[in-house]
């Protein structure tokens, strides 16, 4: 592995992309140029869910990940972190994928927002009926 190394990843949950940079070094995540810890303001579980990938391939002091995010809200941000991290990892050796794929952290979540319609409230709410 020469220090000019290099994994990109790109991950996506709702209305976030995430665009993440593995490099060989001690462990330091790096998220729109703020430490992680400072950018989800503390927030130990979603911290937690993004370096879950890491933790899973014990590979939590072998990289230093540099991360540039946007759209969506701060747990969908964390999670299209993880989701980027693991296709980074699985670029960076191909013996991760069977574990990070049976973690589930290899699959797009499609889940999205429905639109409102028409003459409703909101997506499937309607106004409310009265007969009289």
């Amino acid at each position: 592995m020469s220090e000019s190394e290099q994994y990109i990843g790109t991950g996506r949950r709702k209305r976030a992309t995430a665009r993440v940079y593995l490099r060989p070094g001690k462990g330091k995540i790096t998220v729109n140029k703020v430490p992680v810890n400072r950018y989800f303001n503390g927030l130990a579980s979603l911290e937690q869910a993004l370096r879950q990938p890491l933790l899973d391939t014990h590979t939590a002091t072998k990289y230093d990940v540099m991360v540039n995010v946007a759209g969506g809200g701060v747990n969908g941000q964390a999670e299209a972190i993880r989701h980027g991290i693991s296709r980074a990892l699985c670029l960076a050796n191909a013996d991760y994928r069977p574990v990070l794929k049976k973690a589930g952290y290899l699959t797009r979540d499609a889940r999205e927002v429905e639109r409102k319609k028409y003459g409703q409230r909101g997506a499937r709410r309607r106004f409310q009926f009265s007969k009289r």
